[in-house]
C-alpha cells in the first residue's frame, strides 16, 4: 500500500470517529464565543444612554447627528463593545434603500430634487403630504450641499457592523414616513401649511461641520425643523413626539428575551435577557427615556385622519391648474399650427382656387 493510500485511510478513520455536532450544539458554541467577546463593562461613548426592560434586557441607545463622522464612530464602537442580539435604526421601509447605496450615489441623490421625485412623493403620500415631503428633502439637500456629506451614515455603519455579529438581527424602528407626513399635514390649518412651506422654500443659512458637532445634544436636522415649526406645536407633536413613542415601542419589542435551543426535545428551553443597540437622532433620546417605563399603544398614532376641507380645496386647485395649463398649451399649439398651415403656399393656392370657383346657374 502506498503512503498516499494509507494517509487517505487514516483521514477517513479520523473523520468517521469525529462526533457529529448538532445545530443546537453549534448554536451554543457560537453563542459562547459571542458572550466572551461581549464586554461586561463596555467602554461606551458619552452619546449612549443605557435602558433596562422589566425582563432584564439591556438597550443601548446611541444618540446621533445624521450628518456626523463622530456619530458613525460612536455607532461602530458601541456595537463592537456590547455585541448585540438586535440592532434597531431610525429608518422605515420607505427609506431602507440608503443602507445599501454608496456615499457618492447618496450624495448625488440627496442633491437632486426633480419632477420625477415630486410625482413619486405625491403618488405615495398624496398631494399635500408629497409636497411637504419634497420641501423637507430640500432642507436635507441644503445641509448635504453645505457639508458635502450624505445623510444616514450612522445607519449604514450600523448595518455593516450588525452583519459582523453572530446571530444579530437588524430591525427598522421608525414609523412609516407616509403616516408621519399625512398626520403632520392634517394637524395644520391651511395658512399654517402655507407659512411652513414658505419657510422651507427660502432656507439658505450656511452650515459648517462644527455646527453639526455642536448639535450632538440635539440633531441638526431636527433642530432646524424645531426652529421653523416652533410656533406649530401640533406639527412638533406628529413629527417628533409621536415618533418618540413609536421608536420606544419598537426598541422594547426588540428587547424581548431570547429563547435558547434545548439539548433535547424534552428539555425545556431556557430564556435569557437580550442586548439591543438603538441608533436614533439625538433629539429623540429624551422622548425615549420619558416613555420607557410607560405602557405604549401605537394604534392611535398609526391612524391616518381623513383629508381636511382645505386639503381637498388645494388638491382641486392644483388639479384645475394642471388641467388648465395643459388645455391652454394645447390651445396655443393648435392656434399656431393652424396659422402655420394657413400661411403655407399650397394652402394659399387652394384657398384662392376655391374663391375663384363660381356656382353654376
Amino acid at each position: 500500500m502506498s503512503s498516499s493510500d494509507a494517509q487517505e485511510d487514516d483521514q477517513k478513520e479520523t473523520s468517521d470517529e469525529s462526533p457529529n455536532i448538532s445545530d443546537a450544539d453549534a448554536f451554543k458554541i457560537l453563542l459562547e464565543m459571542k458572550m466572551k467577546k461581549r464586554q461586561k463593562k463596555p467602554n461606551l461613548p458619552s452619546t449612549v444612554t443605557e435602558l433596562v426592560t422589566e425582563e432584564g434586557s439591556k438597550v443601548f441607545v446611541v444618540g446621533t447627528a445624521h450628518f456626523s463622522d463622530s456619530s458613525k464612530r460612536d455607532v461602530v464602537k458601541t456595537i463592537q463593545e456590547v455585541q448585540p442580539d438586535v440592532v434597531v435604526v431610525e429608518l422605515c421601509q420607505y427609506r431602507v434603500s440608503m443602507l445599501k447605496m454608496d456615499e457618492k450615489t447618496l450624495l448625488k441623490e440627496a442633491k437632486e430634487i426633480n419632477l420625477e421625485k415630486l410625482q413619486q412623493a405625491i403618488k405615495q403620500n398624496g398631494v399635500m403630504s408629497g409636497l411637504m415631503q419634497m420641501l423637507l428633502l430640500k432642507v436635507s439637500a441644503h445641509i448635504t450641499e453645505q457639508l458635502g456629506m450624505a445623510p444616514g451614515g450612522e445607519f449604514r455603519e450600523a448595518f455593516k457592523e450588525a452583519g459582523k455579529v453572530p446571530f444579530c438581527k437588524f430591525h427598522l424602528g421608525d414609523r412609516p414616513i407616509p403616516v408621519t407626513f399625512k398626520r403632520a399635514i392634517a394637524a395644520l390649518s391651511f395658512w399654517q401649511k402655507v407659512k411652513l412651506a414658505w419657510g422651507l422654500c427660502f432656507l439658505s443659512d450656511p452650515i459648517s461641520k462644527d455646527d453639526v458637532e455642536k448639535c450632538k445634544q440635539k440633531d441638526l436636522l431636527e433642530q432646524m425643523m424645531a426652529e421653523m415649526i416652533g410656533e406649530f406645536p401640533d406639527l412638533h407633536r406628529t413629527i417628533v413626539s409621536e415618533r418618540d413613542i413609536y421608536l420606544t415601542y419598537m426598541l422594547k419589542q426588540a428587547a424581548k428575551r431570547i429563547e435558547l435551543p434545548g439539548a433535547s426535545e424534552t428539555e425545556p428551553r431556557k430564556c435569557i435577557p437580550s442586548v439591543v443597540v438603538g441608533v436614533v437622532g439625538m433629539g429623540h433620546v429624551p422622548g425615549i427615556e420619558k416613555n420607557w417605563n410607560t405602557d405604549l399603544n401605537i394604534h392611535e398614532i398609526m391612524s391616518v385622519p381623513p383629508p381636511s376641507t382645505s386639503s381637498k380645496v388645494v388638491r382641486f386647485v392644483i388639479k384645475a391648474t394642471v388641467f388648465g395649463l395643459v388645455g391652454y398649451g394645447c390651445y396655443r399649439v393648435g392656434q399656431r399650427t393652424f396659422q402655420f398651415v394657413l400661411s403655407m403656399p399650397t394652402t394659399q393656392h387652394c384657398l384662392q382656387r376655391l374663391t375663384e370657383i363660381r356656382p353654376r346657374h
